[in-house]
């Protein structure tokens, strides 16, 4: 008999600002950017000029909730 999986939408969300994260960094340093600094920079100002355009990275990292994603990297570290 199947059973009934329970999924925790709140592990999707912070894998997804993870990923989302990791492949904007990625992106910022095929460019040559330093990612750390430049994503550092737009999560405290909410300036998306701090990510390039480049491969859409301005538009991933922007559908972000910048709270969420401190919330995400700062769980991380602690944990």
């Amino acid at each position: 008999m199947d059973e009934t999986k329970i999924y925790n939408t709140e592990e999707f969300k912070n894998a997804l600002i993870t990923d989302v994260i990791k492949e904007v960094a990625s992106i910022l340093a095929e460019k040559g950017y330093n990612p750390i600094n430049q994503i550092v920079g737009y999560l405290m100002s909410g300036d998306p000029g701090y990510i390039s355009s480049y491969k859409d990275a301005r538009k991933k990292i922007s559908k972000l909730n910048r709270t969420e994603v401190l919330n995400v990297l700062v769980s991380e570290f602690i944990d």
